[in-house]
């Protein structure tokens, strides 16, 4: 058992994906061998939130503080260099085996009340292999007595196929670009027509590096593309935001970039950008999933 947790295997035909214990994290999914989504040795932490979930918000929220129900919460800073809480409660928690066959792995976690958090939801993802590639799923259940606000998001890194970010093609459905302060937090949204943000057709990333949110989606599908081969990552109508991070050498596994659909902005908690609220015993579900391009 590596620094992630237990590693669970599941297969169909020439594909295989390898979902963690810690994070319920994606660490990685290949075709015929060849890696499709970016991993990482079994040794290290995940590195960069690599395939992890992010759960009950994704991204950043502002000075990790809220207000929600009339009432004003402070959560801890784990982003402490730009002063914020990020990416949620799950990333560092042992999720449970909640059913594991061949072909599919579904993993639980009861996000419990503690400090700046008062509330009880409870998380499942299931992976699952098909001819489509892997599909991800992930509910929610509001199973405490009060309404809760909640957001998700998942944090997978396509592989470049050993491709250099500069020649990698970068295809983004989206309309609006997220701009944000120093802290990282969204301030607007501007149209990426004919600016450096507009992927819509897909463009070479040449000496452009990205950590960049974007909104309006016009399709459901993104895609990273090398001369050796790419990826896709497709969402559904749940996700409203994308978030494209990339990276010039990822735990020594070299380039990679991070696709993240996430159902909210990030600061939604404050912005109420995307924000869904659990009633008690409501439930909520989205699903994507990444396929060799």
């Amino acid at each position: 058992m590596g620094l992630t947790g237990r590693q669970f295997l599941i297969r169909a035909a020439d594909a295989e994906a390898t979902v963690v214990e810690v994070g319920a994290g994606l660490r990685r999914f290949a075709v015929g061998g060849v890696d499709v989504s970016a991993t990482y040795p079994d040794g290290v932490l995940a590195p960069k939130c690599c395939g992890g979930v992010l759960v009950p918000w994704p991204n950043r929220l502002r000075g990790g503080r809220y207000r929600f129900g009339g009432e004003q919460f402070q959560l801890a800073l784990t982003e402490p260099a730009a002063g914020n809480a990020i990416h949620g409660l799950g990333r560092w928690e042992r999720w449970e085996v909640v059913g594991h066959e061949p072909s599919r792995v579904t993993l639980g976690l009861d996000v419990v009340p503690q400090s700046g958090w008062p509330f009880e939801v409870r998380v499942e993802v299931t992976y699952a292999l098909g001819a489509d590639g892997l599909g991800v799923t992930l509910a929610a259940t509001n199973t405490g007595e009060r309404p809760a606000p909640f957001g998700a998001g998942c944090h997978p890194y396509l592989s470049t196929r050993g491709a250099a970010l500069a020649d990698v093609v970068l295809t983004v459905p989206a309309e609006r670009h997220v701009v944000v302060d120093a802290a990282q937090i969204p301030v607007r949204t501007e149209p990426v027509a004919g600016g450096d943000f507009d992927f819509r057709a897909g463009r070479v990333l040449g000496g452009q590096r990205l950590d960049d949110g974007f909104t309006a989606l016009t399709g459901r599908e993104a895609r990273v593309d090398g001369p050796h081969g790419g990826a896709r990552l497709w969402f559904d109508d749940s996700v409203r935001y994308l978030q494209a991070f990339t990276v010039e050498d990822l735990a020594g596994g070299g380039p990679a970039v991070a696709l993240e659909p996430m159902t909210c902005a990030a600061d939604a908690f404050n912005s109420g950008d995307g924000l869904v609220v659990l009633e008690p015993a409501q439930s909520f579900a989205f699903a994507w999933g990444i396929a060799p391009a």
